[in-house]
């Protein structure tokens, strides 16, 4: 069974970078998924980030691509996130997602993570 485990600081200063990694067990990240970060902003609801497809490949939500990058080490079977420059409107719970045409199957417990000054 895959399982999902998201690390990284819970606090991050505009205008700085946020730099989330997603370790994956239980199966390996070039199998034939899409590794994605989906977040949710207290009182909103879920906001998709984009994907890193087991090909390498990725694709980002239009309105994050400018300040998005995923990329992956195969070695350590882990994702990662980037944003930059935050503001404090990315606060938010960040969760790494296991998704097959379409479906978000399994999940990561979610980190919170705070932008402010």
């Amino acid at each position: 069974q895959v399982q999902l485990q998201e690390s990284g600081p819970g606090l991050v200063k505009p205008p700085q970078t946020l730099s989330l990694t997603c370790t994956v067990s239980g199966g390996s990240i070039t199998t034939n998924y899409y590794w994605s970060w989906i977040r949710q902003p207290p009182g909103k609801g879920l906001e998709w980030i984009g994907y890193i497809a087991y090909s390498g490949s990725t694709y980002y939500s239009p309105s994050l691509k400018s300040r998005t990058s995923i990329s992956r080490d195969t070695t350590k079977n882990q994702f990662t996130l980037q944003l930059s420059p935050v503001t404090p409107e990315d606060t938010a719970v960040y969760y790494c997602v296991r998704a097959n045409q379409g479906a978000f199957g399994s999940w990561g417990q979610g980190t919170q993570v705070t932008v402010s000054s």
